[in-house]
């Protein structure tokens, strides 16, 4: 029997349009990295979170990003 994980990602987009970073939803955790960056920020619980830690993690006074689902 196999079974099959689904993995979604989002990407997110700054104010001018360039990917500033992702999240990959799976099972029970949402991923966040930064565009760029060799390591993964973390994991957090719900999309939310995940969105606001992505948010914290650019320049301050940056616009909330606009996400996608890729």
């Amino acid at each position: 029997m196999t079974t099959t994980t689904r993995t979604r990602v989002w990407i997110a987009y700054g104010a001018d349009g360039r990917v500033v970073g992702t999240i990959r939803a799976a099972e029970e955790s949402y991923t966040v990295a930064m565009a760029g960056a060799s390591a993964e920020l973390g994991s957090y619980p719900t999309m939310e979170i995940a969105k606001s830690a992505l948010h914290a993690h650019l320049a301050p006074g940056s616009d909330w990003p606009r996400f996608g689902e890729h």
